[in-house]
């Protein structure tokens, strides 16, 4: 366990076996323990636990955040550069349609970084993003 603060969130899911082959083989997240309703994930660190719930997730709305309309809500982690863009190859070899494909925001500022937004198989929305300086995560 990390000397930090660990999140927990649950979100639902209308499939696990999907579920299973998204965020364990695609994503490639450790699994912990799991039942017929539920499975934990090692989210780097943070306990992502996916919980069956046969109605589809619906998205809450669209937020606009520079040229694009982001789903919320949304979640994720911020990556190193070499593990972002890893992933970005790992989902494109997946085979994985992104929301809003790999790319630099906020280029030449302070918070510069690259992200991108995809959907698990039961459509809840996620973002990984790469600060260029991660000192400016939380800067004003």
């Amino acid at each position: 366990m990390t000397a930090r603060p660990a999140v927990h969130l649950a979100i639902p899911v209308d499939d696990l076996a999907a579920a299973r082959g998204f965020y364990g083989r695609v994503l490639g997240l450790s699994e912990g323990r799991s039942t017929d309703h539920w499975i934990d994930w090692d989210f780097d660190g943070h306990q992502l636990v996916t919980h069956l719930a046969p109605q589809p997730s619906v998205p809450a709305g669209l937020s606009s955040v520079e040229q694009h309309m982001v789903p919320v809500p949304h979640f994720g982690l911020l990556l190193g550069h070499d593990r972002f863009h890893d992933l970005a190859g790992r989902l494109r070899e997946a085979g994985v349609r992104f929301d809003i494909e790999p790319y630099r925001r906020y280029a030449g500022e302070r918070a510069e970084q690259w992200t991108m937004f995809l959907r698990d198989p039961a459509g809840n929305a996620l973002e990984f993003k790469s600060f260029t300086d991660e000192s400016a995560v939380f800067e004003r």
